[in-house]
């Protein structure tokens, strides 16, 4: 038996794009790492925050591919200091975690403070469109 997405349900015609987000989404950014809260802002805002203690503005790239949002963050090879940890908790490693948006919801801006990378979300009210669709004499 094969598995049946929604996007191929014959009673949802035109959803195969949601499918294929849904499954995207799926499969990006699983490891926990960095950790992140979404709250919403407003009636039609949201606020992404990721924790990057450690990371400056250089190291971090944010960038929106086919309404999918990605957050890559690299830190800059240290300068060949002969730093001796004995404990080191603070992650140093690359990541990349991505957010899919739906249709409307552009990004507002984004501002690094306190270790904290903040993205703010807006979702802009579409216009309502009424039309009246002619039907031909047969």
């Amino acid at each position: 038996m094969t598995k049946m997405t929604f996007g191929a349900h014959p009673f949802l015609l035109g959803f195969d794009r949601l499918d294929r987000m849904v499954e995207r989404s799926a499969r990006t950014g699983t490891d926990g790492y960095p950790p992140y809260n979404i709250e919403l802002s407003g009636e039609n805002a949201w606020r992404i925050t990721l924790a990057v203690a450690g990371f400056a503005r250089k190291d971090l790239d944010l960038t929106l591919e086919d309404r999918q949002l990605v957050v890559r963050g690299r830190q800059a090879k240290e300068d060949g200091s002969e730093r001796v940890f004995l404990h080191r908790g603070i992650a140093a490693r690359a990541f990349q975690r991505a957010f899919v948006l739906a249709d409307g919801v552009e990004v507002a801006g984004a501002a690094l403070a306190d270790g904290l990378l903040h993205i703010e979300l807006r979702r802009t009210a579409p216009e309502p469109v009424v039309r009246t669709i002619d039907i031909a004499r047969a």
